[in-house]
């Protein structure tokens, strides 16, 4: 099958060459269907850049990235973005943009809601829900659109111990609802990777210095001896 994305040493640069800063360095990797692939590394590694470059929110300034058009992308932030709107209101709205019908978009949006366990609350002002709630929200909004293509930048990082198991659950659940679905992720949470990666992507600095298998990127032997840095970041963050 075509790859979702193909970079070949793909660069984010900032300001001039000299004085800038470089966001993403010499960046290869390709992405097929179905995979599910978590980015790790230390904040500033450039986990958030690379996500919003596959999304194509960021422009690269070196190399190429080729993504496939032909796949539905949805992205989900650390902290939604959710309009003055009612739940319902916000899901509806995205679909209206997407050219359907606004009685149709509240049919679908409320089927959304009712997905994510948060039917109840379809008139509540979004923007007056809890955290957990309006993560699950902006998942039910990104659900409602059938991406083919879900990025998620630290889904649960400002959510309570019983939120991020809701909404962890629910990431589950979308990613495997198809086995086209592909699924790229950034998380701190090792024991998340763990339960929703296939493939582990570390990047330090900008740059990718390990791109293994889940089982291999924790395996301990592996990744000591091929991936030091990587190595020494689980370490510490297991500890």
């Amino acid at each position: 099958m075509k790859p979702v994305f193909e970079l070949a040493s793909a660069g984010i640069h900032y300001g001039r060459a000299a004085a800038g800063v470089s966001a993403l360095c010499d960046v290869s990797l390709t992405v097929q269907p179905g995979e599910r692939i978590a980015l790790v590394g230390a904040n500033g590694s450039g986990k958030s850049t690379l996500l919003r470059l596959l999304h194509g929110l960021a422009a690269h300034t070196s190399g190429q990235v080729v993504r496939d058009t032909d796949r539905a992308h949805a992205m989900l932030f650390q902290r939604p973005h959710l309009m003055r709107l009612s739940a319902v209101g916000n899901i509806a709205l995205g679909l209206w943009l997407r050219g359907m019908v606004w009685r149709e978009a509240k049919v679908h949006a409320h089927t959304a809601l009712k997905r994510v366990g948060l039917a109840e609350l379809a008139h509540r002002n979004a923007r007056t829900l809890s955290g957990g709630q309006q993560q699950r929200v902006a998942l039910a909004r990104a659900w409602a659109l059938s991406p083919q293509v879900l990025l998620l930048d630290e889904p649960t990082a400002s959510l309570d111990p019983h939120a991020k198991r809701e909404v962890e659950a629910l990431i589950h659940e979308f990613a495997h609802q198809s086995e086209a679905m592909t699924l790229v992720f950034a998380s701190h949470n090792l024991g998340q990777v763990k339960r929703l990666a296939s493939r582990v992507i570390y990047l330090e600095q900008g740059r990718v210095l390990a791109d293994l298998p889940v089982g291999d990127f924790f395996s301990g032997p592996l990744l000591q001896q091929r991936f030091p840095a990587a190595h020494l970041f689980v370490k510490g963050e297991s500890t």
